[in-house]
């Protein structure tokens, strides 16, 4: 089966669309959605009702720190994040707040997990930033692939029987071969908010059969989703951002 996953989407209606058709384009068969649906951007009911949809049809969701922060005043975050998540509460209704408030922290599916930060704590939200943080998460599981976001940097981790680790930054379209020897964590980029440099959406393909993973990149109308976040007063930075990819 071929995997499309999905991770921190921040309310970006026209990047996840564009994740969404290039990846139906290239025959996924199940959906993945990594968390982070609401935060900085301006369609937060348009995702979340896409979310909601796909996971009534079979996807797998799990919540993220910006989902967990709709419902919940002791998420702290910076100020820029913080307006935008105040703003969201005041734009989705009681059934798309309950769905975020309901999805589990991690879920884990045939030799697979999936989880929005790591899979040591993930209710401390912490960022996969090295081989050792890497390292860290891959020994608190023993699943052969953890994917995970959080960081919106793509980045792929293995260990060894020995624990020996490897990591790299994977290349855009370029199939890897996840090897049953080792251990993995794939790190996905963002759909919503690029923080690597490149200013395209991007999302993960998985093939359960093969084991190869492809990280993607879907270009997007910018102008618009960044429009969209100065048209509803939510701070300018966050739609100036989305070109620059970081």
């Amino acid at each position: 089966m071929l995997l499309a996953v999905f991770s921190d989407i921040h309310g970006n209606r026209q990047a996840f669309e564009a994740c969404l058709k290039i990846a139906r384009a290239k025959g996924a068969e199940r959906f993945v959605l990594l968390g982070d649906f609401v935060g900085y951007g301006a369609d937060p009911e348009w995702v979340v009702d896409t979310a909601m949809e796909l996971v009534a049809g079979g996807a797998i969701a799990v919540r993220g720190n910006h989902d967990q922060a709709v419902n919940s005043s002791a998420e702290t975050m910076n100020v820029e994040a913080q307006v935008a998540i105040e703003w969201t509460r005041g734009r989705l209704d009681s059934a798309q707040r309950r769905f975020l408030a309901e999805l589990p922290m991690l879920v884990e599916d045939d030799g697979r997990l999936f989880v929005h930060s790591e899979a040591s704590s993930p209710q401390r939200w912490h960022y996969v930033r090295s081989t050792a943080d890497a390292a860290k998460s891959l020994i608190s599981t023993p699943a052969h692939v953890t994917f995970c976001g959080h960081i919106h940097r793509p980045a792929l981790y293995s260990m060894s029987v020995t624990a020996k680790m490897t990591s790299f930054v994977p290349k855009t379209d370029v199939s890897v071969q996840l090897l049953r020897g080792r251990q993995w964590l794939a790190v996905l980029g963002s759909v919503g908010q690029p923080r690597d440099g490149d200013p395209s959406a991007a999302f993960v393909l998985f093939d359960t059969v093969s084991c190869q993973i492809t990280y993607c990149r879907a270009p997007y109308d910018i102008e618009t989703a960044a429009n969209r976040i100065r048209e509803n007063g939510l701070p300018h930075w966050l739609a100036d951002r989305l070109s620059q990819g970081r």
